[in-house]
C-alpha cells in the first residue's frame, strides 16, 4: 500500500511515518509535503496513491483546496485537532479521521477501515468535501482572533496567526510576533488560553503560551522537563516546559 502524507508539522509527520511502518510494514511512503501547492504538484505528477493522510490546516491553506482541483480516487484520512460538532461532519463526509495527538490504536483502526473500503470506490466518490470544509471552517472561526494592541500613543491589530508566543513577567503580559515585535498586552494568560485555538497554542507553564510553529529545538533537561528554543528567540531566561505540563505538551506535539 502506497501512502501520501500531507502534514506541515515535522514532528507530526515523523510520528505518522513511524507508526505506519510499525503497524504495517507493507505500507510504503510514496511521498510527503507540507502544503496545498506541494500536494497538487505531487499528485498531478504521480500515479494516485492507495491512501492519503492529510492534516486540515497546512502551510499555505486548508487541505480542502487540494480536493477542489484534484479529485481523489483513493481513501483520504483526515488528521485533525478539532472536536465536538466538527467531528460530526467527518463521520458523515469522510472515510475516516484521526485526532491529534495521533494515537497508535486509532491509526490501526483507520488502516483496517481502508482495507474494507478500498473495494468500494463508489463510497469515495460520494464524499462531499465542500460540506466537510464548511464545517471545519466554521469550527476554526470560533478561534479566529484579531487583538487590539495599544502601546504609547499607537494602536495596531495583531492576528492570532501572527503570535509566536505570549509571556508574563512581573505581573505584566507581553505578546511576541513571528516578525520579532514585542508588545505589552492587557489580557491575562488564563483568558488567552481559552480564546486561542488549542491545536495551535499551548500553555507550557505559568509564564508562557506558545504557538506550535514557534517551537524550534527541544532539549531534555530532566526526565520530566523540556527546554525550548523559540522562534523568534526569547531574550529572557530559559524557556522550560513545567513538569506538570510535560506529558500533555508531548501529546500536543504528536509525540
Amino acid at each position: 500500500m502506497k501512502a501520501f502524507l500531507i502534514e506541515d508539522e515535522p514532528s507530526a509527520l515523523e510520528r505518522l511515518s513511524k507508526l505506519l511502518q510499525e503497524l504495517s510494514p507493507s505500507v510504503s511512503i510514496a511521498g510527503d509535503t507540507d502544503s496545498v501547492e506541494g500536494a497538487l504538484n505531487w499528485l498531478n505528477a504521480n500515479a494516485s496513491p492507495d491512501v492519503i493522510f492529510t492534516d486540515i490546516q497546512l502551510a499555505d491553506g486548508m487541505c480542502f483546496e487540494i480536493f477542489e482541483k484534484w479529485k481523489p480516487t483513493c481513501p483520504v484520512i483526515f488528521i485533525t485537532a478539532y472536536n465536538e460538532h466538527a467531528l460530526q461532519a467527518f463521520q458523515v463526509n469522510a472515510i475516516d479521521y484521526l485526532l491529534k495527538p495521533l494515537k497508535k490504536v486509532d491509526l490501526e483502526r483507520a488502516l483496517e477501515k481502508i482495507g474494507v473500503k478500498k473495494e468500494e470506490p463508489s463510497i469515495i466518490q460520494q464524499i462531499d468535501y465542500n460540506k466537510l470544509a464548511a464545517a471545519i471552517i466554521a469550527e476554526e472561526k470560533k478561534f479566529e482572533k484579531r487583538y487590539l494592541i495599544r502601546y504609547g500613543e499607537q494602536i495596531r491589530t495583531v492576528s492570532s496567526d501572527d503570535i509566536a508566543y505570549i509571556y508574563t513577567t512581573h505581573k505584566a503580559v507581553f505578546l511576541v510576533t513571528f516578525g520579532g515585535k514585542e508588545y505589552p498586552f492587557d489580557k491575562s494568560l488564563e483568558t488567552l488560553e481559552k480564546e486561542l485555538a488549542p491545536a495551535k497554542f499551548f500553555r507550557i507553564n505559568r509564564q508562557f503560551i506558545v504557538n506550535i510553529k514557534s517551537v524550534g529545538h527541544m532539549h531534555v533537561v530532566s526526565k520530566s522537563r523540556v527546554q525550548l528554543d523559540l522562534n523568534p528567540p526569547f531574550k529572557g531566561e530559559e524557556v522550560i516546559v513545567s513538569t506538570e505540563k510535560s506529558p500533555l505538551f508531548k501529546e500536543w506535539l504528536g509525540e
